[in-house]
């Protein structure tokens, strides 16, 4: 599996309800659309635009189960934008050691 383009993947990240999708994603093995979305207040189109944004980040995968689509968690995805934010943590770190250093 290539990697995820970070950039997508923060895009992903970065509404409220997708979040929550994920949210209720990381309590379960998989769901189908319609228990994801229970008590949402979001449609089953809208619901799936969500999911096809997560999906093609990397974020969330879809399993056809009957005529039903399952949805999981990709926990990849998500270790792999823990792994940037920690590379763009260090170099914070790094850059402000500098500045201290550069001060005293």
């Amino acid at each position: 599996m290539s990697r995820p383009d970070p950039a997508r993947l923060f895009a992903a990240l970065g509404d409220p309800l997708r979040l929550e999708l994920l949210g209720r994603l990381a309590r379960v093995e998989a769901l189908p659309l319609g228990r994801l979305v229970e008590g949402l207040g979001v449609t089953r189109q809208g619901a799936s635009k969500h999911l096809a944004v997560l999906e093609q980040a990397g974020l969330v995968r879809a399993e056809k189960q009957g005529r039903e689509k399952l949805f999981s968690l990709a926990p990849d995805a998500l270790t792999e934008a823990q792994g940037h934010l920690a590379r763009l943590e260090r170099g914070w770190e790094d850059a402000l050691a500098r500045l201290k250093r550069h001060v005293e």
